[in-house]
């Protein structure tokens, strides 16, 4: 696995946090309250160890896979655990049991990820093209499998986005993970000017 310097972790932090500022006007739009989001660490990890990261194999999450095609194949993944879940449906007056629960947090997922990937493609000049989010509700290790076999996730590595994201003061960060094609994090880097 390749190790990346200061200057190339910059540009990726830099590319998370103007997708996270789009992200946090788009979702206040929907929800009517004040948003906060941050990425104060992305780290680009081997894949196991990403997992491992949003958590442990045999808990719960929601989770929300928003295939990308286009220059660059890629996979978005976003994780809510049953915490941060319930707060967000709160918030949207939705009980976090419902099946409405899932679609209520695809709808933020898919805003969220599609904000991250229009601020990709901005920064770099790449056409890339969100399709229609993917979510589920399933354990963790169950959901890593089905996203890896997705088209775009033949790949070693993880764009990990630590993302902190607070409404009305009230935490609910989703893990956040860009999963892109092999070569994916080095074609961003090189289409920054900083070959990796």
């Amino acid at each position: 696995m390749s190790t990346y310097t200061d200057l190339q972790l910059d540009a990726l932090r830099e590319l998370a946090n103007i997708g996270s500022g789009t992200a946090a006007t788009s979702l206040s739009g929907m929800l009517g309250l004040p948003i906060d989001i941050s990425v104060p660490n992305p780290v680009v990890l081997p894949i196991p160890e990403a997992v491992e990261a949003a958590g442990p194999a045999d808990e719960e999450r929601i989770a929300v896979a928003i295939p990308i095609i286009g220059d660059l194949e890629a996979v978005v993944l976003l994780l809510f655990d049953p915490d941060s879940a319930a707060k967000l449906c709160g918030l949207l007056g939705v009980d976090p049991d419902d099946e409405m629960a899932v679609s209520a947090l695809a709808e933020i997922g898919n805003i969220l990820g599609a904000s991250y990937v229009g601020a990709i493609g901005q920064m770099t000049g790449m056409e890339l093209e969100p399709t229609p989010p993917q979510p589920a509700r399933d354990m963790l290790a169950s959901i890593m499998s089905s996203v890896l076999l997705m088209p775009g996730a033949d790949t070693e590595q993880a764009l990990l986005l630590d993302t902190d994201l607070t409404v009305e003061g009230e935490e609910c960060s989703p893990s956040f993970l860009f999963i892109p094609s092999k070569g994916g994090v080095e074609e961003l880097l090189t289409r920054l000017g900083l070959e990796a």
